[in-house]
């Protein structure tokens, strides 16, 4: 009798998920242990190990198994968070000493609002990208890149005034003067704030979103009945907003951990259309780290939340087809497409605010991606491109994750001179905002355009991107 398989357990640590995964796609893909050792030319006895996460597979390993199993970097990425926790740096240097890289590869523990380490993204001496926590005073003293300068810019928690907050408090209780109600203001400035992010990216609303739930949970202190229900709604909403811009920043502990908040109020507000938005949420989070087994069950979990033929369950279905893509199934992921294209018009007349994003642009940015995930680069350099002449005005950092994505498509079907502009353009929009989705995404495009880095629109590029970056020298710290 064949012996059973270990049972896996991803959630203790980055080890054990790389594992977990690494197992769950050579299952997908039909193969045995020594199937995929053969065709990886591996021993099947150290494949076993790093599937029991007993050992960690090395660089080149890491990025074999990603090509043999047809991952499109997925699995790279999961093992290059191996050591996400092993703490903080804190290193008065533009250049990162190696010391201080080996103790930062990944993102803090704690929401960004809890201490003053400030992720930035770093060029290792192997020319890879990983983001690291360092300290913000000595990155104003020094100076940096253009990425690391747009992540430590206004907005930052750590830069924050901590008088603002009663400021704000006066501010909301004297909206009487001014003909409306603190919910009111409140509400208006959520508003603003979301137009403030669309336009300029996360860090220019990030401080505000934090100084105002702080405003709410002061105001509730004395509020009763309906405002005191009506101020905890808006508290999850801007508890879901600051998820959103933690996403945004690449930072998906803080996003995650915000998004938890806001499912645990919303259970207390007792509205299931909000329930259902944030879990909804949950599974866009889920997708965008490539979290390929949680990105189908919270969709699904979303939809059976959903009031039937809501635009909620389109925005989750559409949620779903990524999970599908991200797992190899082609034909589930346009399955789920096709159901959420023919339910647009339905959505359209739904008179709830939720998922309003939801049109044909939007969906198509989620078929492209699915189809990059499948491997399909050429479907899906048109699908972004489609996509992005389609989008309204005013989402000018959407608009630089699509190219940036389009760009990745790109270089996947083999046209890296058209790459290497758009992603120079993806580029300009990252300085701008300090998106460190767009950054992830060029990180990997920078990665992927190697073989052609003589060719001179991509030599521009790599130059372009690799000054935004803080380096990683041999000086110990």
């Amino acid at each position: 009798m064949a012996q059973k398989p270990r049972e896996l357990t991803p959630w203790v640590s980055p080890l054990h998920n790389w594992g977990f995964e690494l197992r769950e796609l050579r299952k997908l893909r039909g193969l045995s242990l020594r199937g995929l050792a053969d065709r990886a030319m591996l021993d099947h006895s150290h494949l076993g190990r790093f599937e029991r996460a007993e050992r960690k597979a090395d660089r080149s390993q890491a990025a074999l198994l990603d090509q043999v199993l047809c991952a499109n970097g997925m699995l790279f990425r999961l093992w290059e968070r191996i050591d996400v926790e092993r703490g903080h740096v804190a290193n008065p240097s533009v250049h990162v000493a190696k010391s201080s890289v080996d103790l930062a590869h990944g993102l803090p523990d704690q929401a960004a609002s809890d201490g003053e380490g400030l992720s930035v993204p770093c060029r290792l001496r192997d020319g890879s990208v990983v983001w690291v926590a360092l300290d913000r005073r000595a990155l104003l003293r020094t100076g940096v890149g253009l990425g690391a300068s747009a992540a430590i810019g206004a907005g930052s928690p750590a830069a924050a005034d901590v008088g603002a907050v009663p400021g704000l408090v006066r501010k909301a209780r004297a909206a009487s003067a001014y003909g409306s109600t603190p919910l009111e203001h409140l509400r208006r400035t959520r508003r603003l704030l979301i137009d403030s992010d669309n336009l300029l990216g996360p860090r220019h609303s990030l401080q505000a979103v934090h100084d105002h739930i702080q405003v709410i949970q002061e105001l509730r202190k004395d509020a009763k009945g309906t405002d005191r229900r009506d101020l905890m709604e808006l508290q999850t909403q801007y508890g879901e907003f600051l998820s959103w811009l933690y996403q945004d920043l690449g930072d998906p502990k803080s996003a995650s951990y915000w998004l938890d908040r806001a499912m645990q109020w919303s259970h207390t507000v007792g509205d299931t259309d909000l329930s259902t938005y944030v879990m909804a949420r949950k599974a866009q989070l889920a997708g965008d780290t490539a979290d390929m087994i949680d990105v189908v069950d919270l969709a699904e979990a979303a939809q059976r939340m959903a009031r039937p033929r809501s635009r909620l369950a389109a925005v989750a279905r559409t949620y779903e087809a990524y999970g599908h893509a991200l797992r190899g199934d082609s034909d589930e992921s346009e399955r789920a497409i096709d159901d959420v294209r023919n339910a647009l018009d339905r959505a359209a007349a739904d008179p709830t605010p939720w998922g309003v994003w939801l049109n044909a642009s939007y969906v198509e940015v989620h078929r492209a991606q699915g189809l990059e995930a499948l491997g399909k680069h050429e479907q899906a350099a048109d699908g972004f491109a489609a996509a992005i002449r389609l989008m309204p005005d005013g989402y000018h950092r959407d608009r630089g994750v699509y190219m940036a994505r389009q760009a990745m498509a790109l270089a996947g079907a083999q046209a890296p001179e058209q790459a290497a502009v758009i992603g120079m353009h993806a580029l300009m929009v990252a300085g701008d905002t300090g998106s460190g989705r767009i950054t992830n995404e060029l990180a990997r495009l920078d990665k992927a355009l190697i073989p052609w880095q003589r060719v001179s629109e991509v030599g521009a590029f790599r130059a372009a991107f690799d000054s935004t970056l803080v380096h990683e020298t041999e000086t110990e710290a």
